[in-house]
């Protein structure tokens, strides 16, 4: 009754490519054919703790090297500069549904990664309720959904809260961003009974909204948060 469903779903609302934004073709699928080698997964050498791309074989990345992050690991599908604008329409540009197929190309390229880390839920990093209802949706809870559904590995988006409406982040230094997040969020309960949690968001650059999180998160009772995005910058 689901791919029945689906199929009616997709006759009505074509799904569009996240590579080109036209319709995919062949029918059914997520992404164009002819498009799969424009969108590679992020290769080797990569941070062994943030999961950014090194332009040389190294373990870890200077801002890892210089100073221990909260997390415990993070990973990443693809590199930035090849997915930026994908990011970019499914963020700001109302292409909600390529969520599906980042989740599903995070379970096959990190399976087992997102496995090994033992995480018992997922938390999308969530927006302040002001851009909320600007953009309409969360893209990291949309991604932490669709790899949810791909992954059995449940999602708590009620783990953490955003409570400051921050600058954006693009705009800023890696020091004004720190500050920038400082008290942004909080955990609503007292205490999170669980000691393994994975932040999902949809970039990872300066590291400085997961370390804001996982701090978060780690004095709320945490033993270990670690991460996944959909892509990374580049680290050296």
């Amino acid at each position: 009754m689901r791919k029945i469903l689906d199929f009616i779903l997709q006759l009505l609302f074509p799904r569009r490519c996240p590579v080109c934004d036209r319709i995919v073709i062949p029918f059914g699928e997520q992404i164009c054919t002819e498009c799969i080698p424009k969108l590679p997964p992020l290769s080797p050498p990569w941070c062994m703790r943030c999961g950014k791309k090194l332009m040389q074989e190294e373990t870890l990345c200077e801002a890892c090297r210089k100073e221990e992050p909260e997390f415990v690991r993070g990973r990443a599908v693809y590199d930035y500069r090849g997915a930026a604008l994908p990011i970019y329409r499914f963020k700001y540009g109302r292409r909600r549904e390529y969520a599906d197929f980042f989740g599903r190309q995070t379970a096959l390229y990190l399976g087992d990664y997102l496995r090994k880390t033992g995480a018992q839920a997922l938390v999308p990093v969530p927006l302040h309720r002001k851009r909320m209802k600007w953009r309409g949706y969360n893209q990291s809870y949309e991604y932490a959904k669709a790899i949810s559904r791909y992954t059995g590995i449940p999602v708590r988006k009620d783990l953490l809260r955003r409570v400051k409406n921050t600058v954006p982040m693009k705009y800023l230094s890696p020091l004004q961003r720190q500050n920038n997040l400082k008290k942004a969020f909080i955990v609503p309960s007292n205490e999170v009974k669980l000691d393994k949690v994975m932040l999902v968001d949809d970039i990872f650059t300066t590291g400085a909204t997961m370390n804001a999180a996982a701090r978060v998160l780690k004095q709320a009772g945490v033993s270990e948060v670690s991460f996944v995005t959909i892509s990374a910058g580049t680290g050296v």
